[in-house]
């Protein structure tokens, strides 16, 4: 089995795809090779419901059939699934305040395709898509799992809960409020990017409702920086 595989059942199966893996076939030759068509090898009936990027590592969710694949992907849509994410960014993020830990801020800037460097994204205010991002500062930094960084500079670990979901919405958000993702080459300037040797940015935590049982799933999936 060429991918690892958290959960499977007859309706669905939970994955916790690598970094540099891509969710779905790209164009051209050479990007062929996903975790998609790695599951349907084992599993034929596996079908995508939602994806991750290349350098985002994590949980990821397939729909066993065709029925299975619209109930989640309506799930999805109607904001019925609970993700969320651990990400290192650049800098001290301070607090002017205390929070409890329950108390999330947002940030809510409007993402739109940034058509002269597409298919990146950037902040549109006049005709991006509303796009919102819940955030906290992880406090308790979990223990080191193997994917070392540049610790020589200013960084902050932080807990991430997307409430939309556009393309490239966390890492665009993050740099839009001065603070990018350790090793995002995409959106963050190249002294950050060097920080790392991969976008230290991991879905760590999925909850849903089993479409066919109706049970709650939650799946969690340790951070590996």
């Amino acid at each position: 089995m060429s991918f690892k595989l958290v959960f499977t059942d007859d309706t669905l199966l939970v994955l916790d795809k690598p970094s540099g893996l891509l969710s779905v076939p790209g164009k051209g030759e050479d990007k062929q090779d996903c975790l998609s068509a790695r599951v349907q090898v084992e599993f034929p009936d596996a079908l995508v419901v939602h994806r991750l990027d290349m350098a985002t590592s994590g949980l990821l969710v397939m729909a066993r059939g065709q029925k299975s694949q619209r109930q989640l992907s309506n799930a999805f849509a109607n904001r019925e699934v609970f993700k969320r994410y651990r990400a290192v960014v650049t800098g001290v993020i301070r607090e002017i305040a205390d929070p409890p830990h329950e108390l999330w801020s947002v940030i809510d800037l409007p993402i739109g395709l940034d058509w002269p460097r597409r298919p990146l994204r950037h902040i549109d205010p006049a005709n991006g898509k509303p796009s919102q991002t819940e955030w906290q500062i992880e406090k308790d930094s979990p223990p080191l799992n193997g994917v070392d960084f540049d610790r020589s500079k200013p960084f902050s670990r932080v807990l991430l809960r997307p409430v939309t979901g556009r393309s490239h919405q966390l890492r665009v958000h993050l740099a839009a409020i001065g603070h990018p993702i350790l090793g995002d080459t995409l959106y963050a300037p190249i002294e950050v990017q060097t920080q790392s040797a991969r976008l230290l940015l991991h879905a760590s935590s999925l909850t849903l409702t089993h479409p066919e049982t109706g049970k709650i799933l939650q799946f969690d999936s340790p951070s590996p920086f």
